[in-house]
């Protein structure tokens, strides 16, 4: 077992012995590389006022929404949206945000205008009446078989006993 253990020991030498490390440069000097350089902190900027509003009106598509918002330089916002719904009805929200309060939405919705054309019409015509199939019984007669033809064996022994 010693034997194997020291031909298994000199091969493995004798492999690692064969390559030796490379011997050449790099072309090029690793780079430098300098600190980072701090950054400044980012310019706080007061809220500046602004105000817009925006409306759609389309009567292909039955787009109909529109959306306005205002808010003064001291970080108080109120704004309203509507939307027209699928069902005819209108939805309104309208809402303020500021520091103290948070986001305050109050959602209003409006019954169905007696104008409202929905964009999907029920079809013009009737289903059509269902009446049961035709159908008669089938006609199977039975098969006709022939009795069979042969004759009951014959009872003859192949070989005689020895008793």
């Amino acid at each position: 077992m010693a034997a194997k253990f020291i031909i298994l020991a000199a091969c493995v030498a004798t492999a690692l012995a064969q390559y030796s490390a490379p011997a050449y440069k790099p072309a090029y000097s690793a780079p430098a590389y300098s600190a980072p350089k701090a950054y400044a902190p980012e310019p706080a900027y007061a809220p500046a006022p602004y105000s817009f509003e925006y409306s759609v009106n389309d009567p292909h598509t039955y787009d109909v929404k529109s959306q306005s918002e205002y808010a003064d330089g001291n970080g108080y916002v109120k704004g309203s949206y509507s939307l027209l719904e699928a069902d005819g009805s209108t939805r309104t929200v309208e809402y303020t945000a500021d520091d103290y309060n948070g986001f305050n939405a109050v959602v209003k919705n409006s019954a169905p205008s007696a104008a409202y054309k929905p964009a999907y019409s029920a079809p013009a015509y009737s289903a059509p009446a269902y009446s049961a199939p035709a159908y008669s019984a089938p006609a199977y007669s039975a098969p006709a078989y022939a009795a069979p033809a042969y004759s009951a064996p014959a009872y003859k022994p192949a070989y005689k006993p020895a008793y």
